[in-house]
C-alpha cells in the first residue's frame, strides 16, 4: 500500500509542477493580442481615404472652393474691422495653411498614385496570364482543326461514294454483258450440262 501511495504522490507532485510551469506556446490556439503603444489602423481604409482625397484635389470643384476661400480670407482680413481680423496683411496664417495643405496633399497624391500603380501591375499580370491562356487555347484549337482536316481527308465523301458506286455498276454491267456474249451464265451452263449428260 505504501509504494502505491508514494507513486500517486509522485504523480500528483509531477502534475502540480507541470501545471505550475509557464504555459508553452500552443500552435493550435491563437496568440493573445499584444498591447501596442501606437493605435492600430487599417492600411486599406487609409489608402481608400487617400485616393478619395487625391481624386477630390484633382477636380475643378476643389480649385473653385480653394479660390473662394482664399478670396474671402483676403477680403475679410483687408476690409473687416481690425479687431475682427485674424490674419493681417502679409497673410502669414494663410500662407501657413496653404503650406500645410500642400505638404499633406503631395504625400496623399503619391500614396494614391502608388496604389493605382499596384492595381495596374496586378491587372497587367492578369492580362498577361489571360493572354497566355488565350494563346494556348488558340494553339490547341489549331491543332484540333488540323487533325480534323487530316481525318476528313480520309473520310469517304458522298461524291466519292457515288463515283465509286457508278464505277462498280459499270463494271458489273460490263461483266454481265460479257457473260451473256460468252454464254457463261448459270442457265446456259446448266443447259449445256444437261445436253452433255444426255
Amino acid at each position: 500500500m505504501a509504494p502505491e501511495r508514494e507513486g500517486t504522490r509522485e504523480r500528483v507532485a509531477s502534475g502540480a509542477t507541470a501545471s505550475s510551469r509557464a504555459p508553452r506556446n500552443r500552435l493550435d490556439q491563437p496568440r493573445p493580442p499584444r498591447r501596442r503603444i501606437l493605435p492600430e489602423w487599417d492600411p486599406e481604409a487609409f489608402g481608400r481615404l487617400s485616393e478619395r482625397i487625391a481624386r477630390f484635389i484633382g477636380t475643378g470643384r476643389f480649385l473653385v472652393y480653394m479660390t473662394v476661400v482664399i478670396v474671402v480670407w483676403v477680403l475679410w482680413n483687408i476690409s473687416a474691422p481690425s479687431h475682427l481680423r485674424w490674419d493681417e496683411y502679409p497673410f502669414i496664417f494663410l500662407t501657413l495653411a496653404l503650406s500645410v495643405q500642400a505638404s499633406y496633399a503631395a504625400p496623399l497624391i503619391l500614396l494614391a498614385q502608388n496604389r493605382q500603380d499596384d492595381r495596374a501591375r496586378v491587372e497587367l499580370e492578369q492580362d498577361r496570364k489571360q493572354g497566355e491562356r488565350s494563346i494556348a487555347d488558340t494553339e490547341y484549337l489549331t491543332r484540333e482543326i488540323a487533325a480534323l482536316r487530316v481525318g476528313l481527308g480520309e473520310v469517304a465523301t458522298r461524291d466519292w461514294m457515288r463515283s465509286e458506286l457508278q464505277d462498280l455498276t459499270r463494271e458489273l454491267q460490263g461483266r454481265h454483258n460479257g457473260h451473256r456474249e460468252h454464254g457463261v451464265f448459270p442457265a446456259d451452263r446448266s443447259r449445256g450440262r444437261d445436253i452433255d449428260d444426255r
